[in-house]
Order: structure tokens, then sequence, then C-alpha cells
């Protein structure tokens, strides 16, 4: 294999979002095929790769669900790489907090990363591949100082940043890699809704997160395991 992304098999969690977007449309324009499980019965109109070659879309896939984990898992060709984007958000005081919301937000953010890099772990295994995984954590995942009034988010992308330390420790001698990136505010139109008066320079662009996932799932990435990138932008 060559040591760029042409040809390789990478599946994009969430590439039907707007940081998923940005990953497919990265990794598209090095060459890679990309698998892209979605919730829904059809992808959503503001996707752009619907019709694109070299996008592989599979429908109703509910990723907090094992067995349709793998089974979307072992429909993808010689798995090169596995980006975990899909996640959820919410915030409230800690009081207010139900137990179906915590438990909501740790399937949602935690379940969904561990099922996924574990049919990942497997396919790689099983072909003898020395694959990528890149999961996807949050600043108040590394920092829970920063979690206040989102403590129920907080925790979930914590484990999501244990998880991915353990099993890059666990994984070092089979060649596969496993890192995270951590963003604070990403810059996407539905956090500009959110919050219109926020100063958006601080922010992260989608093109950078997209650059810095793309590199991590990428064969140039030779040594880096286990590390947490702070994508922080200004903030």
């Amino acid at each position: 294999m060559t040591e760029t992304l042409e040809g390789r098999h990478i599946v994009v969690t969430g590439g039907t979002g707007a940081l998923g977007g940005a990953v497919v449309g990265k990794l598209l324009g090095e060459g890679a095929i990309c698998h892209v499980p979605n919730a829904h019965a059809a992808a959503p109109a503001h996707f752009p790769f619907t019709a694109h070659d070299r996008v592989k879309l599979v429908h109703n896939v509910d990723l907090s669900d094992s067995a349709k984990v793998e089974a979307f898992y072992s429909q993808v060709p010689g798995l090169w790489g596995s980006i975990h984007l899909a996640g959820g958000f919410a915030a409230a005081p800690v009081e207010k907090i139900e137990s179906a919301s915590f438990a909501e937000m740790m399937d949602t953010n935690a379940r969904t990363a561990f099922l996924c890099c574990r049919a990942a772990v497997r396919s790689m295994l099983a072909s003898d591949s020395a694959g990528r995984i890149v999961n996807v954590t949050a600043r108040a995942g590394l920092d829970p100082r920063r979690g206040g009034g989102m403590v129920a988010y907080a925790a979930s992308k914590a484990a999501v940043a244990a998880m991915t330390v353990a099993m890059a420790e666990e994984l070092k001698g089979k060649g596969i890699l496993v890192n995270a990136v951590a963003p604070s505010t990403l810059d996407t139109p539905a956090n500009r809704a959110d919050m219109p008066d926020a100063d958006v320079t601080k922010w992260v662009s989608l093109e950078a997160a997209a650059e810095a996932i793309a590199y991590l799932a990428s064969p140039a990435n030779q040594a880096m395991s286990g590390t947490l990138v702070p994508l922080y932008g200004r903030a």
C-alpha cells in the first residue's frame, strides 16, 4: 500500500453532519473511499456527497446498537481507518439532569464510540491491518473544570478520552494507532445560530479540525498514538 489515503477504506461516523462533511470532503480530496453510516432512511439534503462514487452511504444504522454496528463494519472491505464524529450535546444544571438524560449522553457519545472502536479493531485484527482510529472528545472532556453546566456531556467525553488512551496502550503492539481530537467550539452554522453574540474568530474552523483528523487517520501518522489533541483555536 502507498503512504497516502488513495484507495483506502475509511469509516466516518457522523459523516453527514457539519464536521463530518468537512472530514469526508478532505478524505475524498486525498483519494479515500468513505463509508458513512446514517441513522435515518435517507441522507440529509445538506450533505454534498450523496452521489459521489467514493462515498458509500448506509442508512438506518443505529450506532448504539451493537448488532447494527457490527453488521455495518462487516461490509467494509479492507478497513484502514475509522473516524468517530457521531455524538451529541446537552447542557443543564446538575440538579436538573435526569437519570435518563445522563444515560442518553453516555450512549450518544461514549457507547457509540466504544462500539465503533471495537468493531473497527476486530476488522483490523482480522485482516492484519495496521490501521488508524480517531475519536472526538472535547475540551470539557480533558479539563472537567470546563464542564460546569454540562456535567453529563463532560463525563461522556471524558470517557471517550479515557477509552482512547487505554485502547492505544492495548493495541500498540498490533500496529493500530488510536488518537482523539478535543475541539473547543467549532464554527458551525448551528453554533452560530445558538450563540449569535459570540466572537467566532476564536472558534475552530471545520477545515482546521478536518485537517487534524485526516492527518491522524493517514499513513503519514506513523507514531502518534494515545494522543488527545487539543483543538482550541484562540479560545
